[in-house]
């Protein structure tokens, strides 16, 4: 299951929206979306992510977290490192071959000291009301 497919399926059950009641409004296909909660098809498009938004009414934060979900839910990831240090390769190529038999609390900690490594995004410079620049 992808990260959005889980968030789709929490979606349906919180709402009580049956696969082919949300297929209708979508129009689209029960099967594509029960493919899509199951990883078995890539990303949604940013149009359907838009539908599911309003379908369920997110706005703000919530709709962000259910695009960036979408963008997390590849289930056929190519990695290229082509360029990278021997070492990036090998533990590109080590996390491919070993990945499915990571429990939870191992991804868990690989998604911190992910994040703790990240750079940090730039911050957005905010005008004040009434301000000339």
């Amino acid at each position: 299951m992808t990260p959005f497919g889980a968030r789709l399926r929490a979606l349906r059950a919180d709402r009580q929206v049956t696969l082919a009641q949300l297929a209708a409004q979508l129009q689209v296909t029960p099967a594509y979306l029960s493919a899509l909660e199951h990883g078995r098809r890539g990303r949604p498009s940013a149009g359907l992510v838009h539908q599911v938004c309003e379908f369920f009414g997110l706005i703000w934060d919530d709709a962000e977290e259910l695009a960036r979900l979408a963008k997390l839910s590849h289930p056929r990831v190519t990695v290229n490192t082509a360029g990278l240090l021997p070492e990036q390769t090998a533990l590109a190529n080590r996390l491919a071959q070993t990945i499915h038999t990571l429990s939870p609390e191992t991804v868990a900690a690989m998604h911190a000291l992910l994040d703790a490594t990240a750079p940090l995004p730039k911050p957005r410079l905010r005008r004040r009301a009434n301000s000339r620049l």
